[in-house]
């Protein structure tokens, strides 16, 4: 596997930073997770729980192995320090200043392990005004101008339902140290990885933010349709909703010729896209008043014939059932000790050669803890004294 052999010492919790260590994990390396005795990571109770098991934290903590660690004690932190000395990758989601106080910040470190890649996720950024606020999704979607962008006309913002601002934040941290990886073998040393939850949402907005910079014009929400592009958007059909979407006038004119409506094509309301957007409610109702003839199926099969993108508006059920998704294995199952079996989402890089495996599944709290331990070296009457003194 193409990460096999790097060793990865995890000291997140939640979503972000476990996402980006599951990704790495995926890949092969050999993720240690570090937990608190007490009760780890604050995800193992959150979501569904079935026979005992957060099937949330199963997904972002697959291909993982967990060792029980108290940080709060001299002997845990010279653990650490002993795991990190082997290791090739340290990633944390704490507040900034955090790991310095508990003396481990970037120059401590870097003389621990100078090849070390020090990978550290936040809400805002390490410095600057807002550096030492609570970060929350809901939060970084709000400060960063995205639901800004999110909701009907006329309404109020709205939210993305997904935690999207942690899972770009995550995504980024583990393109930055592939990335890093890739720099060391040519040049050698290590790196410090910064990635904010909420920049990584703000590098997303892509002709938003341009036409924005553009015109400093800000952009209306504009619901299901397209921002800058009509037609676009859901439209009725006889027994539900079709999603449409002709995104140039070659579409656009394959369209019209699949709803026999190419008459359309010569109206001078809808000739070019800058004429479609300003007459957007006419040239929707046109269509809708087509689709509306016809059952969904009819359209979908008539539609993508004639080179137009559309497709149904599917429920989880139909897209965890849907015969694509099946067949890209984008829905796994592995057997969780203890807890029967466990469905989850697949790995979305495919690679040939070297393809991602479900190795592990997700660890009980403290699992692996001796096993690491007796990697790292120490004897069976260490660990026996660390584990009396409530170190592990």
């Amino acid at each position: 596997m193409p990460l096999k052999g790097i060793v990865v010492v995890d000291l997140t919790r939640i979503i972000s930073g476990p996402f980006c260590t599951a990704l790495l994990g995926d890949m092969g390396a050999e993720v240690i997770k570090i937990e608190s005795p007490a009760s780890g990571d604050p995800l193992r109770a959150q979501g569904a729980v079935k026979n005992g098991l957060s099937w949330y934290y199963a997904l972002f903590n697959r291909n993982k192995k967990s060792v029980c660690l108290n940080l709060r004690k001299d002997e845990g932190k010279q653990v650490l320090a002993g795991l990190l000395k082997r290791a090739d990758v340290v990633v944390e989601n704490f507040r900034p200043g955090v790991m310095d106080k508990m003396g481990f910040g970037r120059e401590r470190l870097q003389q621990i392990n100078p090849e070390l890649i020090y990978s550290a996720i936040t809400g805002f950024g390490p410095d600057g005004p807002y550096a030492q606020r609570p970060a929350f999704d809901f939060i970084a979607q709000a400060m960063s101008g995205f639901m800004s962008l999110n909701g009907e006309p006329g309404q109020r913002p709205l939210r993305d339902p997904l935690p999207i601002t942690d899972l770009i934040a995550g995504l980024y941290s583990a393109f930055g140290i592939v990335c890093s990886l890739v720099g060391r073998i040519r040049s050698g040393g290590g790196e410090q990885v910064q990635t904010a939850m909420m920049d990584g949402i703000i590098s997303f907005f892509s002709y938003m933010s341009a036409n924005y910079l553009a015109t400093e014009k800000l952009p209306e929400r504009s619901g299901n349709d397209h921002p800058i592009v009509a037609p676009y958007g859901i439209f009725k059909a006889q027994d539900g909703d079709v999603a449409i979407a002709p995104s140039n006038d070659i579409i656009y004119a394959r369209l019209l010729e699949a709803l026999g409506l190419e008459h359309l094509g010569q109206d001078p309301r809808f000739v070019t896209n800058e004429s479609r957007m300003r007459h957007r409610s006419e040239i929707n109702a046109l269509i809708e008043e087509k689709t509306c003839t016809r059952p969904k199926a009819y359209w979908i099969e008539r539609l993508n014939a004639h080179g137009v993108p559309c497709g149904l508006i599917q429920n989880l059920a139909e897209v965890f059932s849907d015969p694509q998704v099946l067949h890209q294995q984008m829905v796994l199952e592995t057997e969780q000790p203890d807890c029967g079996k466990v469905k989850m989402t697949g790995f979305p890089v495919k690679l040939t050669n070297r393809p991602c495996r479900l190795r592990l599944p997700a660890p009980a709290l403290g699992e692996h803890t001796e096993e690491v331990l007796l990697n790292l070296g120490l004897d069976a009457a260490r660990i026996a004294a660390l584990k009396a003194g409530g170190v592990i």
